[in-house]
């Protein structure tokens, strides 16, 4: 990895968001690799400003590499939508004017249509949810200018240090399971999913840099489980007192309580990065959960 992160070692590596999970990761590992970054948050530009373009616009330079992770997610009313739109167009205005060398863009596997079969890069994007639909409006936005020099990233469910959103699985179980309180899941917890340990999905970013990789990949394990077998398996790795919670589940399972990925593309693109099991993810984020 060494001589490889070597060919970049002159670059800018432009990080437009600053505080999730993502960023934060990202943020931490090109600084470990000792590579030029320049993490831009809300309290620099507020992306969603009229106007704030022509502060972007001044911060970039010729040649920078862009790495746009900057958010309001997850999406849960049309005001966030529209935010989320106006910060994407306030990228676009201010990267037309220069001439970038590469953009990285983080999506979500939101984009895609609920299925039965496992989803690859070619399944029907056709979204159930606004923060699907605004990530998929969002890649239209910027295929539209920036098709040539365009890889976008569809991660699954992320989980590990530095997660910002509580989200339910592997992030709130860990939490609970070290505060030995109960973990609650919605029905029997047999609702199947696809989790990626943020390791390997900031090990694909630093490679999709490297080798300037074009056009979309998904993100994922490869591996479903369910999440009561995520809050025992976490329980038991983390030797905690936490008990399971049913709660009652309002409305439908989502995606049908099953969503298995083909990653083939990845695995074919990004040979040197193993991609965690669940297992050694969750023995991964405890270990640094507690130091």
């Amino acid at each position: 990895m060494t001589l490889k992160i070597n060919q970049i070692k002159n670059k800018r590596i432009v990080v437009l968001g600053k505080s999730g999970i993502v960023a934060s990761n990202l943020l931490f590992k090109l600084d470990k690799f000792n590579l030029k970054n320049i993490p831009i948050g809300r309290s620099k530009v507020n992306l969603k400003q009229k106007g704030s373009y022509k502060k972007l616009r001044k911060i970039i330079k010729n040649g920078d590499i862009i790495i746009f992770v900057a958010a309001e997610a997850p999406v849960k009313n049309i005001e966030m939508f529209f935010n989320n739109l106006k910060i994407c167009k306030t990228v676009c205005n201010a990267l037309e004017s220069k001439k970038i060398e590469y953009l990285i863009y983080l999506s979500s596997d939101a984009v895609y249509k609920d299925v039965k079969e496992k989803i690859s890069e070619k399944s029907i994007t056709s979204p159930n949810s606004l923060h699907g639909l605004m990530h998929l409006t969002r890649e239209t936005m910027l295929k539209d200018k920036f098709r040539k020099i365009l890889c976008i990233l569809r991660p699954t469910l992320i989980y590990g240090p530095g997660d910002s959103h509580n989200g339910y699985g592997p992030n709130r179980f860990i939490k609970l399971a070290l505060q030995n309180k109960p973990i609650s899941v919605f029905g029997n917890g047999e609702e199947r999913r696809d989790h990626v340990y943020i390791d390997n999905l900031i090990n694909i970013i630093i490679k999709c840099i490297i080798k300037k990789r074009l056009g979309i990949f998904n993100i994922a394990s490869g591996k479903v489980c369910s999440f009561k077998h995520l809050a025992k398996k976490i329980i038991t790795l983390s030797k905690s007192k936490s008990k399971l919670k049913k709660i009652k589940r309002k409305g439908p399972m989502p995606h049908n309580g099953y969503r298995p990925f083909n990653i083939n593309l990845i695995k074919n693109n990004f040979k040197n990065v193993k991609m965690f099991s669940i297992d050694n993810g969750i023995k991964k984020y405890l270990e640094n959960s507690l130091k």
